[in-house]
C-alpha cells in the first residue's frame, strides 16, 4: 500500500483503539470525535476560504455554497418565529474562484485528500455553511493504518513474556526504600505511576501484525505515541505554499480540572501536577510528558530537570564560598591595609585637570566587597564547577540512556527525512534551467510546488549554495563587528560621563562617579543585549534559509549553531571586555592612552576589576532571566493571541459566529498559539549555563540565581505548553542533538576562562607571589604597598595636572597600581622584576589549572559509565529471553503444522519431516525469524501428492 502523505498519526493501545469506536456519552469527549461521536479525531487540517459575492434574496432561493465535503446545504433561515414573516435573507453565491491560484489550491486540496483516503485515513469535512472563514478537516487513523505504520516504524510494544527484576538486599535495599519514602511527597500524583516501581518487567519487541498473539493484550502500544510516519510528508510543503493554514493534533479536551481524580484526561493531569506554580516542589511527570507531547519535548524537560537538580549542590557550595568571604573580610590583611587611614597612600588623579589626588582609604568599601568574591575559596569553587560541568554531562548521558530504555527507543534507527519545501523548489528550478538549456527554447512550465516532487538523484551542490555561504560569512562578521561596536559605544559613554561628573562642582556627585557610571553602563548593556538578541534570532533564520538545507534536521542544526554564535557573542562581549581588557591598555601616569585625543581610557576600580566583573555578570544574568526568559515568555504569547483575535475580527466582521456551547475542540485549539520549536527554550538555558560555568569564579552566587530561575522556568514552560500552545507534532528522538555538543564545548571552554579569570583578573596570583617570594615575614603584611608604584608629579604632561588640589601643593609623588620601576631608578617607569615574576606565575597557573581540571574531568567521565549497570544487565537478559520466546513460538508452529498434516503423510515423509525439524531448530538459534522458509517447505511436501 502507498505510504501516507500525512505527517503524523496516533498509535493507540487496544483499550484506546476501542475508545476510538465507542459511544461517547459525555459532551467533552464528543468534542474530540467525528460527528458520529465514535471515531476520534487524530489530526486537523485548517484552510481559509474567502467570501466571493453576496446578493439579497428570499429564503426560497437556493444557496449555492460549495461545502468542503461536496454536499449542499438544506436551506436558509426559517421564518421569524415571533412575527411569522418572511424576512429577506442574504444569500451567498459562490461563483467560482476569483483567480487561478485559488482554483489551483482547491484542486491540490482535493488531490491531497484523495491520497489520504487511498492511504486508509478517514476524513470528515466542515459542514458549517459560512460565507468565508476557516474550514476544518478532521482525520482519523483506523486500526489498519496504525498497525501498518507501527510495523513500518518498528515501534516497540510489550509482549506477554515477563520476568522479575533482581531484588536488592541488605544495606542497598534499605537505603533505596528509605529514599523512596523521603521522595514520596515530591512525586506527582499520576495514575499507574506505581507500575514504574514494579518488579515485573515485560519484554518489548518491534510490533508485527504477524505476531499479535505474542503481544500483551493489556497494552499493545505503550500509551499514545504520535510519531513521524514517513518520508513523503507533504503537509509542510502545502502549508508553506498556502494550500493549508495549519495542521495540528488535538489536545485531550479542556485543561481545567473536572473534579474527579480518576476521570481526568492527560492534559488535566499535566495541568494539575506539572503546569502549576504550586507544584514547584514536585518532580516532573516525565513519562506523562513524553506520552502527551512526544519524545523530543519529553527529553527537553527531562534535561531541564536534571540540570536544575544538579544546580542544587552547586548553589550550596557557592553560598558557602560567599559566606566564607563574608566571614573572613574582617581578618583580610590587604583589605585592612587599604582601609587604614594611617597608611596614607596618596593616589594619582583618575582623570586629567578636573580630578584631584585622593587617598586609597576612600576605596575601603570597594576593597571589602571585592574580598567577598576574590578569596582563596574562589579557586576551589572554580575547580569544583569545572568538575560539576563534567559530572552534569555524564549524569545526563546516563539519564538519557535510562529514558531510552524505559521508552523502548533502544535500537531506534534514524529515519530518512523528506526534503524541505524551499529545497524542493530550488531543485525544481535547477532542473527546469537544465531542460531549457538542453532544448534551447522557452517553455512554459507549471511549477507544481504544492505536492512533493520526485527529486531523483539530483541534488544541490556547493556551487548552488556558494552565494549563500558568502553572505553567511560576511553577515556573521558584520554582526560580530556590530556587537563590538555596541561594547565600544558603552565604553565611550563610561569615559565621557566619568569626565563630565568629575568636573561637577557638587562634591556628592564627584564621590559617586564610579558607582553611577558602572550601574548605568551595565543597564545600557543589558538593553542593547536584549534588542540585539531579537535581531540576531531573525538574522540567523534568514542566513540559514540562504544555505538551502535539505532537511528540517539540517536546517535546525545550522540555525542553532548560528544563533548560538551570535547570541553568545552578544551576551558575553561586555563581560569579556571587563574581565580581560579593561585597564590593560590604559597606560600609566604621564603616558596615558587617550580616546579621540581628549578622554583617557578607563581603568579598573582600586579593588580590582573582579568586583566590576561581578556587577556586570550579575546584572546581565538577572536582567536576561527576569525580562527575557520570564516577562517576554508571559507577555509576548498573550500579545500575539490578542493580535490574532483582532486580525480575525477585522478580516471577517460579518462571519457567522458559532454558539459558544457548540465550539468544538479543534476550534479552541486553533485559537491557541502555534508551536515554534524548542530552539528558544534550549537557547536561554544554554546561555544561562554559560553564565553559571564560564565566569563563576567572579560570581559564586550565579548557580543559586540560576536555580531560582529554573524552578520558575519549568512551571512557566509547562503552563505554556499545556494551556497556551497548540499540541505540537510528536517527534521521536533518542537524544537532545547538537545541544549536547554545545554544552560539552562550553564545559571545556569554562576551564580556560576560569583559569584566566583567576590568574589575570583577580589578585590571587600576585598575593601568592608576594607571600612566598617577597614578604619578609611570610604573611600578607605590606602587600598593598608592594603593588603600588611611584610617580613623580613633575613628570605630568602639561595640561594634565589637577587644576585645584585640596591635599596641598607639597605632593611630590603619587601612587598607582602597577609593577614599574620608581622615578629614581636608572630605568624609570619600566616594568620591574616583580611584574615579570607575577606574569610567569600567572601563565604557569593557567597551564597547571587547565591540565589539572581537564585531567580530573576526564577521570570523572571515565569512572562514571555511560550505561547504568542495571540497564546493561536487563538488556542482555531481555535479548536471551526474546530468543527463547521466538524459538518456542517456532517450535509450537511446527508442532501444530505437523499435527495437521501428519495424518496424510507417509511414514517416509514423516521421518524426513522430523530430520528437517531438528535441523531447523538448531539453525534457528542463529536466525530466529526464518520460519516462513520452513512453512513453505512443509507446504510443498504436503502438497506434492495432492
Amino acid at each position: 500500500s502507498p505510504r501516507i502523505p500525512w505527517v503524523h498519526c496516533i498509535l493507540l493501545s487496544p483499550v484506546q483503539v476501542a475508545n476510538n469506536m465507542m459511544d461517547m456519552d459525555q459532551d467533552p469527549r464528543k468534542r474530540l470525535c467525528f460527528a458520529d461521536g465514535r471515531r476520534k479525531v487524530d489530526y486537523v487540517l485548517v484552510y481559509h476560504y474567502r467570501k466571493r459575492s453576496s446578493v439579497r434574496g428570499s429564503p426560497s432561493q437556493h444557496r449555492l455554497s460549495i461545502i468542503s465535503n461536496g454536499s449542499y446545504p438544506l436551506g436558509v433561515e426559517e421564518k421569524d418565529q415571533e412575527g411569522g414573516k418572511d424576512e429577506p435573507a442574504e444569500v451567498v453565491v459562490d461563483v467560482g474562484p476569483p483567480d487561478p491560484a485559488d482554483g489551483e489550491k482547491i484542486m491540490i486540496r482535493e488531490e491531497f485528500e484523495g491520497n489520504l483516503k487511498d492511504a486508509g485515513l478517514e476524513i470528515e469535512h466542515d459542514k458549517e455553511n459560512k460565507a468565508h472563514g476557516h474550514a476544518f478537516i478532521r482525520l482519523h487513523a483506523p486500526w489498519q493504518v496504525l498497525s501498518r505504520e507501527a510495523e513500518f516504524l518498528k515501534i516497540k510494544v510489550p509482549t506477554k513474556k515477563s520476568y522479575e527484576l533482581r531484588e536488592e538486599k541488605g544495606l542497598a535495599a534499605t537505603m533505596n526504600e528509605a529514599w523512596r519514602k523521603l521522595n514520596q511527597p515530591f512525586q506527582p500524583k499520576v495514575p499507574h505511576q506505581e507500575q514504574e516501581h514494579s518488579r515485573t518487567k515485560f519484554l518489548s519487541h518491534c510490533f508485527s501484525r504477524d505476531k499479535l498473539h505474542l503481544q500483551s493484550s493489556q497494552s499493545l502500544f505503550p500509551g499514545i505515541l504520535r510519531c513521524p510516519l514517513f518520508c513523503l510528508t507533504g503537509i509542510t510543503t502545502l502549508i508553506a505554499n498556502g494550500v493549508y493554514d495549519s495542521a495540528f493534533p488535538l489536545h485531550d479536551g479542556d485543561f481545567h480540572p473536572s473534579g474527579q481524580a480518576e476521570g481526568k484526561n492527560d492534559r488535566q493531569l499535566l495541568h494539575d501536577e506539572w503546569a502549576r506554580y504550586g507544584a514547584f516542589y514536585k518532580y516532573q511527570p516525565v513519562d506523562l510528558i513524553r506520552k502527551y507531547f512526544g519524545e523530543k519535548i519529553g527529553l527537553y524537560f527531562a534535561w531541564l530537570g536534571v540540570y536544575t537538580q544538579l544546580l542544587i549542590p552547586a548553589s550550596v557550595v557557592g553560598i558557602i564560598v560567599f559566606f566564607y568571604g563574608w566571614a573572613t573580610v574582617e581578618t583580610n590583611i590587604p583589605s585592612q591595609e587599604m582601609c587604614d587611614e594611617d597608611q596614607n597612600f596618596t593616589m594619582c588623579p583618575l582623570c586629567d585637570r578636573a580630578c584631584d589626588y585622593w587617598h586609597l582609604s576612600t576605596a575601603c568599601g570597594t576593597a571589602r566587597a571585592s574580598h567577598l568574591f576574590d578569596n582563596p575559596a574562589t579557586v576551589f569553587f572554580a575547580i569544583f564547577m569545572s568538575l560539576w560541568a563534567a559530572m552534569f554531562l555524564e549524569h545526563w548521558k546516563r539519564r538519557q540512556i535510562s529514558l531510552n530504555y524505559s521508552w523502548d527507543l533502544t535500537g531506534m534507527e534514524e529515519e530518512e527525512e523528506h526534503p524541505r519545501p524551499k529545497y524542493e523548489t530550488i531543485l525544481l528550478q535547477k532542473r527546469q534551467r537544465k531542460k531549457k538549456n538542453k532544448k534551447n527554447k522557452n517553455e512554459v512550465v507549471t511549477l507544481n510546488v504544492f505536492l512533493p516532487s520526485q527529486t531523483g538523484h539530483e541534488k544541490l551542490t556547493w556551487r548552488d549554495r556558494l552565494p549563500g555561504y558568502l553572505i553567511n560569512i560576511s553577515s556573521i562578521l558584520f554582526m560580530f563587528g556590530m556587537t563590538c561596536s555596541a561594547v565600544f559605544s558603552v565604553i565611550i559613554y563610561r569615559i565621557t560621563i566619568s569626565a563630565l561628573m568629575a568636573m561637577s562642582p557638587d562634591p556628592e556627585v564627584k564621590s559617586n562617579v564610579r558607582v553611577t557610571v558602572t550601574a548605568t553602563a551595565v543597564i545600557i548593556n543589558l538593553v542593547v543585549i536584549l534588542i540585539l538578541d531579537e535581531i540576531y534570532g531573525m538574522v540567523a533564520a534568514w542566513l540559514t534559509e540562504l544555505e538551502i538545507p535539505k532537511t528540517e534536521t539540517n536546517f535546525e542544526e545550522r540555525l542553532i549553531l548560528k544563533a548560538f554564535l551570535l547570541k553568545f557573542m552578544n551576551a558575553y562581549a561586555p563581560i569579556f571586555y571587563v574581565a580581560f581588557f579593561k585597564g590593560r591598555f590604559a597606560g600609566r601616569p604621564g603616558d596615558y592612552v587617550y580616546v579621540f585625543n581628549d578622554y583617557r581610557m578607563e581603568e579598573c576600580a582600586p579593588g580590582g576589576c573582579l568586583i566590576e566583573l561581578c556587577i556586570q555578570l550579575s546584572i546581565i544574568m538577572l536582567g536576561k532571566q527576569l525580562i527575557q526568559n520570564n516577562i517576554f515568555e508571559i507577555g509576548i504569547p498573550k500579545l500575539k493571541k490578542l493580535c490574532r483575535t483582532l486580525k480575525d475580527k477585522e478580516r471577517a466582521p460579518k462571519e457567522i459566529v458559532e454558539q459558544p456551547g457548540r465550539r468544538q475542540q479543534w476550534h479552541l485549539d486553533y485559537d491557541l498559539e502555534p508551536f515554534d520549536g524548542l530552539t528558544p527554550e534550549y537557547m536561554e538555558m544554554i546561555i544561562q549555563f554559560g553564565f553559571v560555568s564560564l565566569f563563576v569564579a567572579s560570581f559564586p552566587l550565579a548557580p543559586l540565581f540560576a536555580l531560582l530561575n529554573n524552578v520558575i522556568e519549568i512551571r512557566l514552560d509547562a503552563k505554556k505548553f499545556v494551556t497556551e500552545l497548540r499540541r505540537p507534532d510528536a517527534i521521536r528522538a533518542k537524544d537532545i542533538g547538537i545541544w549536547y555538543n554545545i554544552l560539552s564545548g562550553l564545559g571545556k571552554f569554562s576551564v580556560i576562562i576560569n583559569a584566566f579569570v583567576i590568574s589575570f583578573t583577580s589578585d590571587f596570583i600576585p598575593r601568592l607571589v608576594y607571600q612566598y617570594m617577597y614578604s619578609e615575614t611570610g604573611t600578607m603584611h605590606g602587600f598593598i604597598n608592594h603593588t603600588l608604584s611611584y610617580f613623580n608629579v613633575s613628570n605630568f604632561k602639561p595640561g594634565t595636572v589637577p587644576s585645584i588640589s585640596s591635599l596641598g601643593k607639597d605632593i611630590t609623588f603619587c601612587r598607582y597600581k602597577d609593577y614599574r620601576e620608581p622615578p629614581w631608578s636608572t630605568e624609570p617607569y619600566q616594568f620591574s622584576k616583580q611584574y615579570w615574576s607575577v606574569l610567569a606565575a600567572r601563565l604557569g597557573f593557567v597551564i597547571l589549572f587547565q591540565n589539572l581540571v581537564i585531567t580530573m574531568s576526564m577521570l570523572v567521565a571515565w569512572v562514571i559509565p555511560d550505561v547504568p549497570k542495571n540497564i546493561s544487565e536487563q538488556l542482555k537478559k531481555e535479548k536471551t529471553l526474546l530468543v527463547d520466546v521466538f524459538l518456542n513460538e517456532e517450535k509450537e508452529k511446527l508442532q501444530l503444522i505437523q499435527s495437521l498434516f501428519s495424518r496424510d503423510l507417509t511414514q517416509e515423509q514423516q521421518e524426513e519431516l522430523k530430520v528437517s525439524d531438528q535441523t531447523s531448530l538448531s539453525s534457528s538459534q542463529t536466525a530466529q525469524y526464518n520460519h516462513r522458509d520452513r512453512f513453505t517447505w512443509i507446504c510443498s511436501v504436503c502438497l506434492k501428492d495432492c
